[in-house]
Formats: structure tokens, C-alpha cells, sequence
């Protein structure tokens, strides 16, 4: 497993997204078909990926929610095909339902990646600790269906970082390592334009926390807001400019749809750098 938190030579952990929805806000639909999904993730894993992130239920904005049998019947078959493979690249499970998740890890799953931080399920905190995966722990204000629907904060920095505080001690206190916990600032999820640009602007407070740090900015919606007229797959140059900068902050992993672009831009950073 890697070491989260010192990762080796500093080299930048990358998740490749492979959502299995038909709405996700990028590629919904792209990845439905199984088989399709599972030679997506492993030309992600080909092109750089670390850890290779499965997702069945979308999380957009305004996004509706699934069963968790409907969220399972999309996911166990593609982490099962990728293992049949022979892939050993790290597979993260993006569910917040406790019954996925568990499947999952039966299946060949090595990570949890949950958007509730483990409170949508009572039974999430239990899984992982018997289970002793590492889990990532996002901050959602209200619910995919609610959440950008007028998010307000007094402090969204604090607000974050003592949200993500409470959960860690909650997952400590449950039995997790602390050393398997990475915290997400949850970047576009209860969030205005003007809250995501503070929190990745301070985004090196978090490390505080004693936990690494994983930045979600690929391809979402902020990137338009700030450049009008920009859909979802020109918004390249836009998640590369936050990424790197996050990188700058100290983060660790970075949640990606673009793999090889993502890597490309880091060798580059890194060699100018290491001159």
C-alpha cells in the first residue's frame, strides 16, 4: 500500500475516475458497459494511474441517489474484471453506502472513498475499521440532491478543517489508523465559486490534520464560472492550473479524469524543479 502521507521521491499519488453512471457530470453514460469501464480504468492504470477510482452512483449536483444494489450490479463487475486482468493497481470504491463498500473489498477493492465521510451509513464506520483500508474522508455540506443549493459558511476554511477534524477523531476513536486517513476539502460540493477558491487557496492548512490531502478539481464546474462558455471536457488547462497548484500546497493525491495529460504536467514541474 502506499504510504499516503510520504509518498516516494514526493511523487504526486493520481487517481483516475472511472465512473460506471449514466449522469455523471463529465462522462455520464461513457462507462456504463462494463467492459467498457474495465478498459478505461486499465488504460488509466497504463497511463499513470495509482489508484483507480469506481464509482456507481453520480454525485453531481442536484444528482439523484441510487440503491445500493443498483449502485453494486455497476461496480463489483468492473472491479472484478480489472482483477481478472490481472491489474494490481489500487482500486478505490466511491460509494457511502456500507453494503458497497464491503462487497467491494470482497471483490478485489483496496480503498474506501466515501463523499459523507462515513455518516450517510451507520454501518460505514464498522466496515472499515474491521476491514483496516485506508478511507478517504470528504466535507459535503447538505446532500448531492441539496448541496448547491445556497451553501453558506461564516468561515468556509475553518468550517472544513473542523468538519474534517471532528471525522478523523470519529474514525481514530473507531478503531481506523490514522496513517490510512486522507481528508478532502470536497472541492465543489456545498461550495460556491468564491468558497473553493479560499479553501484551495489555504489549502495547505489542512495538512494540520496529520492526514494526507487528495484535491478533486478535474473538469468541475468552478473552472467554467470563472471561464464563461467552458464545458466539461475543454476544461483541461483549467484543472491542470488547480492541480499543480495544490501540488505547490503540499497535497498529495489528486483525483483526475485525465491521466496522462495530469502525469504529463507533473514530470514537467518536477524536472524544472529537481534542475
Amino acid at each position: 500500500m502506499i504510504d499516503f502521507l510520504n509518498p516516494q521521491s514526493g511523487e504526486p499519488i493520481l487517481m483516475g475516475v472511472v465512473n460506471v453512471t449514466p449522469d455523471s457530470f463529465s462522462d455520464g453514460g461513457e462507462f456504463i458497459d462494463p467492459n467498457k469501464a474495465i478498459k478505461h480504468a486499465l488504460q488509466l492504470a497504463e497511463d499513470g494511474a495509482h489508484i483507480l477510482d469506481i464509482g456507481g452512483e453520480s454525485t453531481r449536483p442536484g444528482a439523484k441517489a441510487v440503491t445500493p444494489e443498483e449502485e453494486q450490479g455497476r461496480v463489483l463487475p468492473v472491479i472484478k474484471g480489472i482483477r481478472d486482468a490481472g491489474s494490481s493497481t489500487l482500486i478505490s470504491i466511491d460509494t457511502r453506502h456500507a453494503d458497497t463498500m464491503q462487497k467491494a473489498i470482497n471483490t478485489g477493492a483496496d480503498i474506501i472513498n466515501d463523499i459523507s465521510a462515513l455518516t450517510h451509513d451507520v454501518q460505514s464506520l464498522s466496515v472499515v475499521s474491521k476491514a483496516q483500508v485506508p478511507v478517504m474522508l470528504m466535507h459535503m455540506q447538505g446532500s448531492p440532491e441539496t448541496m448547491q443549493d445556497r451553501p453558506e459558511y461564516d468561515n468556509v476554511v475553518d468550517e472544513v478543517y473542523a468538519y474534517l477534524e471532528e471525522r478523523v477523531s470519529a474514525c481514530v476513536d473507531a478503531g481506523i489508523e490514522k496513517k490510512n486517513i486522507v481528508i478532502d476539502p470536497g472541492i465543489g460540493f456545498g461550495k460556491t465559486l468564491e468558497d473553493n477558491l479560499k479553501i484551495l487557496k489555504n489549502i495547505d492548512k489542512f495538512h494540520n490534520l496529520g492526514c494526507a490531502v487528495l484535491l478533486g478539481t478535474s473538469r468541475k464546474s468552478f473552472i467554467e464560472k470563472i471561464c464563461s462558455g467552458t464545458p466539461e471536457d475543454k476544461r483541461l488547462a483549467g484543472s491542470l492550473a488547480s492541480i499543480l497548484h495544490g501540488y505547490e500546497k503540499g497535497v498529495q493525491l489528486f483525483r483526475v479524469h485525465d491521466v496522462a495529460e495530469t502525469r504529463q504536467a507533473f514530470d514537467i514541474w518536477r524536472a524544472i524543479e529537481h534542475a
